[in-house]
């Protein structure tokens, strides 16, 4: 027995435990029992326990290597399985089944929010990625023309899908994390924990926010301007504020398939009017269609452009938190990536070159509105679902950050997934707290190409490819140069760091300036803040 792998430590006494009398013994305690121990736990059990009568006279507790133990993940000490407790339980069989899972707040006490397997997991990140973004994607092509436009939409895809790669490997060094900011305290203390989460909760109020102006172009474009701009957007807020009262990213996925289906639908409605009838404001003594190739845009037209590209891969930034809930993100995240990206960066490409080749010089953002009238408005009213579902899935990333927050400083982790009076009302205080927050910010920039560039530049630069980049140097810190593949990702991952800063100081500086522009701009309705001007494309 002493080559036996399961008796590679102390075993427990079945006696002396009263978790092991017989009666107990469940996986539940067993999850807490390895998970739970606090420091100096191991010491103290060391000389409350018998050793296993099977078990080698010398055995002694080891802790795991670079924090995995038998496929399972442990961060730190403080999470040391006891006396070989978990080696003896777990057969080779569920080593295979479980590889990469650890225990984390969201299956441990109350009801278990670990359910999503993978196709439920690329549902759900096409849900968080393909939304507003994709209406802005067809203007920028005519700033900085066809080729250098496709390129764009291209590398920048690419380039997400490589940092979201990362964050997985960050998450299965470090398998207790339910957040990005989870990750920054990992690498920087408590200080990086909270500069990123302000960060990040800031990212997702911008993000609710341009998509509650999307929603108020959408009304006022299809009831010509009923109500007051702000009055659309407070609606908006409302709807996405009730959308977020059930607490599991599971839900998310139930409301993917129409929310797909809807943008599909409303962009291919648009195609088709612009092939039948051509653009709605194309001019009746120059009707002809100019595409230009390579386009010579200003630089503060240009970077804007980009940024508004890198809005259409803003998901990246709740990744980590999906992954909190899948069932096993090690093996499911990749397959799930794919599946996004093998979607959302064909249809981006597609839905931008047909949209500009047949509006030209008419292309306007968001993108519906370059069809006649009717169509528009038909295009608007079916892309609404869309819209819904993607405020829905920013918001519960954003309120379920907040609520694991309040959750930690009340000390009640163990309440999280429970339904309790307190769960409830933390849970309904984020929400209320978020969604009033996105409203202020949706009326202080009321402009769809404006926000998106500005959530773009100042937060998303960075939660989408700037901090990944940051992990991988955590990582891989002192192997930068041990061969030629390292030195390479060294390299990009320094390029990646390069281009967050450049988009973060000079793309914030342009997305402000355009933003001036459009309000000292007399054709333009919109000339202040918190208005009820009319912003709607007809």
């Amino acid at each position: 027995m002493a080559s036996d792998p399961r008796y590679d430590g102390a075993a427990p006494n079945m006696v002396s435990d009263p978790r092991y009398d017989g009666t107990n013994m469940n996986n539940s305690h067993r999850a807490d029992y390895a998970f739970n121990a606090e420091p100096g736990a191991m010491e103290a059990q060391q000389d409350t326990l018998s050793p296993h009568p099977l078990a080698p006279q010398d055995s002694t507790v080891k802790p795991p290597v670079d924090g995995v133990m038998n496929g399972q993940g442990y961060e730190s000490e403080s999470t040391l399985p006891i006396d070989g407790r978990h080696s003896y339980q777990t057969t080779e069989k569920r080593r295979s089944e479980t590889e990469g899972q650890v225990g984390n707040l969201f299956d441990q006490g109350g009801k278990n929010y670990r359910t999503v397997g993978r196709w439920m997991s690329g549902i759900i990140l096409i849900t968080n990625q393909v939304g507003i973004g994709i209406l802005s994607l067809p203007a920028a092509l005519q700033t900085l023309g066809l080729v250098p436009g496709i390129i764009a939409i291209i590398g920048l895809g690419l380039l997400s899908t490589y940092t979201a790669y990362v964050l997985l490997q960050f998450y299965r060094k470090h398998p207790h994390v339910v957040n990005v900011p989870d990750m920054a305290r990992i690498v920087g203390g408590p200080i990086l924990e909270a500069i990123v989460g302000i960060g990040m909760f800031l990212n997702l109020i911008f993000t609710g926010a341009s998509i509650s102006v999307t929603v108020s172009v959408a009304l006022n474009s299809m009831s010509d301007h009923a109500l007051c701009t702000a009055g659309f957007s407070g609606i908006a807020c409302i709807a996405f504020w009730l959308l977020c009262l059930p607490r599991k990213f599971s839900f998310v996925a139930k409301v993917g398939i129409p929310s797909t289906i809807s943008i599909l639908v409303s962009v291919l409605i648009v195609m088709i009017a612009l092939g039948v009838s051509g653009p709605s404001n194309a001019e009746e003594s120059n009707p002809d269609i100019d595409i230009i190739i390579v386009g010579s845009p200003t630089f503060i037209e240009g970077l804007t452009s980009c940024l508004n590209i890198c809005y259409a891969y803003a998901g990246n930034v709740g990744f980590v938190s999906y992954m909190a809930e899948m069932q096993n993100p090690s093996k499911d995240f990749v397959p799930a990536l794919f599946i996004l990206q093998g979607f959302s960066i064909p249809l981006y490409v597609i839905v931008a070159i047909v949209i500009y080749t047949l509006s030209g010089q008419y292309t306007r953002s968001p993108s519906l509105g370059s069809a006649p009238i009717v169509p528009a408005k038909i295009a608007y009213g079916i892309v609404l679902p869309c819209l819904l579902a993607t405020g829905m899935v920013f918001g519960h990333t954003a309120i379920k950050y907040l609520y694991v927050v309040i959750m930690k400083k009340l000390r009640a982790t163990d309440e999280i997934t429970s339904r309790t009076r307190k769960s409830w009302g933390v849970w309904v205080g984020c929400a209320t707290f978020y969604w009033v927050g996105s409203f202020i910010m949706a009326n202080a920039i009321p402009i769809f190409d404006s926000i998106l560039s500005i959530s773009s530049s100042t937060l998303i630069a960075w939660f989408t490819f700037g901090i990944s980049a940051v992990f991988w140097f955590h990582l891989n810190w002192h192997r930068l140069f041990a061969n030629w593949k390292k030195i390479a990702l060294t390299i990009v991952n320094t390029l990646i760091l390069v281009q967050a800063l450049f988009m973060n100081s000079a793309g914030t500086w342009a997305a402000v300036v355009g933003l001036i522009n459009i309000f000292n701009d007399p054709d333009y309705e919109i000339e202040r803040p918190f208005t009820c001007a009319d912003n709607s494309i007809f």
